[in-house]
């Protein structure tokens, strides 16, 4: 084999080393082992051996109860929160938004969340900063009950900055196939209920950073019972226990899991083409997170509800008569949980709202 080349064409005079290039083999064997007994934390009856292997198993033998399993997968990031997260170099709580993004959007359909894995890329691994975000991901696997059963970690420098990284999400979760959640039953008179946001969640932090930038705002300042930049990196609220309770008990018709595209984009996705939403904007209070990004950056009613959740993370539907259950049942599992509409016939908006035209 000949000799290794530099660009210029000439011959090193020492031999290469992928360590040279930027990337530390040795780093990352230190990660895995310090995470494994936190990966180990998450584990569930149904998974095979540890982390470390090529592939991670969860044996499907162990779910006897399922008639006709159906698997459900989901993937997803966190969008440019992970920028902010970075800036401020707060690395503990972006693994929950990580985990949140995907289970959420799994459980909507009745799927309870079985196993979780991570993509995490960097341009240079530096071991705690990874450990604290595998260790937010944990967090966010034990709030879901789900396994985290293994993932993958990237330097690759020449791709991403020194201090920067990337995360990625996917999980996959079962469900009966006569169970399915699809919206399909949803009908005029339905009870549309709101399940509280933590914050901003993970969406629509391009335009906070925007926001931030243009209105020099200081993140540092006080706001609530910490400063604006807790209350934007407060970590998305992860609801499958509260909406698998709804499932388990056949009462939940539908839910939209409010992310990027807010209640106008959203809400839908669940809907019958002969069904529109009535949204009672006075069954609620605007959070003040929210209220500071429509003055801060002059939104209207509009772009505030395409682009964010408004303070709702989550929305259920139920017949009318299911309504003080399915209440009772979310705030026996911690949610605050209103009624804040209803199902209506449809005329020409997909989603209505009190106070339009005015």
């Amino acid at each position: 084999m000949g000799p290794f080349y530099s660009f210029t064409g000439q011959p090193m005079s020492n031999g290469l080393t992928y360590e040279a290039a930027g990337v530390n083999i040795d780093a990352g064997n230190k990660l895995v082992d310090k995470i494994k007994t936190i990966v180990k934390s998450t584990h569930r009856p149904g998974v095979l051996g540890g982390i470390g292997g090529f592939g991670g198993c969860f044996d499907l033998s162990q779910l006897k109860a399922y008639r006709q399993p159906v698997l459900v997968s989901s993937t997803d990031g966190v969008g440019t929160k992970l920028r902010l997260a970075i800036d401020l170099k707060k690395h503990d709580t972006i693994g929950i938004d990580l985990v949140a993004m995907c289970v959420n959007d799994l459980v909507v359909m009745g799927a309870e969340p079985l196993f979780f894995l991570d993509y995490y890329a960097t341009g240079k691994l530096e071991v705690e900063v990874a450990a604290s975000v595998i260790e937010g991901i944990a967090t966010g696997c034990k709030k879901a009950n789900v396994a985290l059963i293994g993932g993958e970690t990237a330097e690759m420098p020449g791709m991403y900055g020194k201090d920067d990284y990337d995360l990625a999400g996917f999980t996959v979760g079962i469900v009966e196939k006569d169970a399915v959640i699809d919206g399909s039953t949803i009908n005029p008179g339905d009870i549309l209920i709101a399940l509280a946001s933590s914050g901003a969640h993970s969406n629509g932090y391009s335009l906070i950073r925007h926001i931030i930038k243009e209105t020099n705002a200081d993140i540092a300042q006080s706001f609530g019972e910490g400063t604006l930049a807790d209350a934007l990196l407060e970590p998305t609220r992860i609801y499958v226990q509260s909406v698998l309770a709804l499932a388990q008990k056949g009462i939940l018709k539908g839910a939209a899991h409010i992310t990027g595209g807010g209640f106008i984009d959203n809400i839908p996705r669940i809907l019958p083409s002969h069904c529109a939403a009535f949204i009672d904007c006075r069954s609620f209070e605007l959070p003040p997170i929210f209220q500071w990004l429509q003055k801060m950056g002059n939104l209207s009613s509009f772009e505030l509800r395409r682009t964010f959740n408004g303070g709702v993370g989550m929305i259920v539907c139920v017949k009318a008569s299911d309504t003080d259950t399915a209440l009772a049942t979310l705030t026996s599992h911690g949610e605050t949980a209103w009624v804040i509409g209803q199902v209506n016939a449809r005329e020409e908006q997909e989603v209505v709202f009190s106070d339009e035209g005015k």
